[in-house]
């Protein structure tokens, strides 16, 4: 099987075929094993004492570890790689969100540069393993950002899967609001998969949140918030969010992404909400990259880590996944592209161990986004990547890019790391 990104042709190109055996896998707990592939599916797991010999028409893995593909459950394709042509001199939010405006009015932003940039940023993510990627794009009148990302996921079909929400302009509440809101009715009528916002900068969050179950409900989608992304504790919308969900008894999905106040919360009120945020069956995104770099500049002293209560969601029984949120664009200077770093920065960060780390990159990743499951069992979809790593630990400590990445049985990506030392440098 070959696949190739046809820059100049701006399209993906490929050759597919069935693979039977993928021989000499190693799976997490280090047994050797054939994974055997029946339409797109791990049809049976057979375990190794010793290396197999590859079959006519298999594939050799040469006991690399195999582990479930990554997703991306939050990103923003439509700034994606924008570093160097919108900088962001203050480096906090609204020096980010000042410079795409202030980019955005000068034309730096175009509709061919923004599929240009979404295809690559997807590019960069399924070299390292991700199958499945959620998108906020902006939606506002007289922007063509929406229609230029349903372009690029139109080229990269078949490679990744991709979701779209449309991320709303504040005001959306009151007079003010009267053209965001048109804007939202317009993305629908395009075609999205999900209705966005961000409630805590709406001078009227509840009645956004409000508003956001409404649209959502008639259009039979869901919904994904970008919720209290700030540390004032005193801002608390998530809890409302989840009231609201409960009290009308809304049936689509519901994500909330950031919720970087109930971190700030006492642990009283953090298992208070976290109860409510899981009758809600409300899945939640915390996001290290962009909150470690945006928030808390302005606390010197014991600064944040800006990153949501995980253990008390976690102990109440939310559902918690997470994601890279912004590449190398004004709201995040850096950035891999790679759910790994996640799992790093949660590992670091958050406290997690690196089995929780990489669950919530890849299989609660997916089951946040609503897909079906990739979880290397029998039956399960055949996404997964096999990294030449030791162990999962090891994997996410040194983030090999020697990696061979499975959409449904077939190679999509390959990538083989080298290095030579010279002697002379010894």
């Amino acid at each position: 099987m070959k696949c190739f990104f046809d820059h100049g042709a701006k399209k993906w190109s490929g050759v597919t075929g069935m693979l039977k055996i993928l021989h000499n896998a190693r799976l997490e707990d280090g047994k050797l094993v054939d994974l055997h592939i029946n339409d797109g599916r791990i049809d049976t797991i057979t375990e190794l004492t010793q290396p197999a010999l590859v079959s006519e028409g298999g594939v050799d893995l040469d006991g690399w570890l195999v582990l479930p593909s990554m997703a991306e459950p939050h990103a923003h394709l439509d700034k994606a790689l924008t570093a160097e042509s919108v900088p962001n001199p203050a480096g906090d939010l609204s020096g980010a969100i000042e410079a795409w405006i202030s980019a955005t009015a000068r034309g730096e932003i175009t509709y061919d540069d923004t599929i240009y940039r979404a295809v690559e940023a997807m590019r960069l993510l399924v070299s390292k393993g991700v199958t499945a990627v959620r998108t906020h794009v902006n939606v506002a009148l007289g922007s063509s950002a929406l229609e230029a990302v349903r372009e690029a996921r139109k080229l990269v079909e078949g490679l990744i899967d991709v979701q779209i929400v449309a991320l709303t302009i504040n005001p959306m509440t009151g007079p003010e609001g009267t053209d965001n809101r048109k804007a939202l009715e317009t993305a629908i009528e395009m075609g999205v998969d999900l209705v966005g916002g961000c409630p805590h900068l709406d001078p009227n969050p509840s009645v956004l949140i409000k508003d956001a179950l409404d649209v959502a409900e008639n259009a039979g989608l869901g919904i994904d918030l970008h919720v209290d992304e700030m540390l004032d504790e005193s801002v608390l919308t998530l809890h409302d969010l989840a009231k609201q969900v409960m009290d009308r008894g809304f049936e689509n999905s519901v994500t909330a992404s950031h919720c970087v106040t109930l971190g700030m919360q006492s642990l009283k009120k953090q298992k208070e909400v976290s109860a409510d945020v899981a009758e809600a069956k409300i899945s939640v995104l915390p996001l290290p990259q962009t909150n470690l770099f945006l928030q808390g500049r302005e606390m010197p002293t014991a600064t944040p880590r800006a990153l949501t209560a995980i253990k008390s969601l976690k102990n109440e029984g939310v559902l918690v996944a997470a994601g890279g949120d912004n590449v190398q664009d004004p709201f995040n200077l850096v950035g891999r592209s790679d759910p790994l770093e996640t799992a790093s920065l949660l590992i670091l960060a958050a406290h997690e161990m690196p089995e929780s780390a990489y669950k919530m990159v890849s299989v609660n990743a997916r089951k946040a986004m609503g897909l079906e499951k990739a979880d290397l069992s029998p039956g399960s979809l055949a996404d997964f990547v096999a990294i030449d790593a030791p162990s999962l630990r090891g994997a996410i400590a040194d983030a090999p890019m020697s990696r061979k990445v499975f959409k449904g049985g077939v190679l999509i990506s390959s990538s083989q790391q080298t290095t030579q030392i010279s002697p002379d440098g010894l």
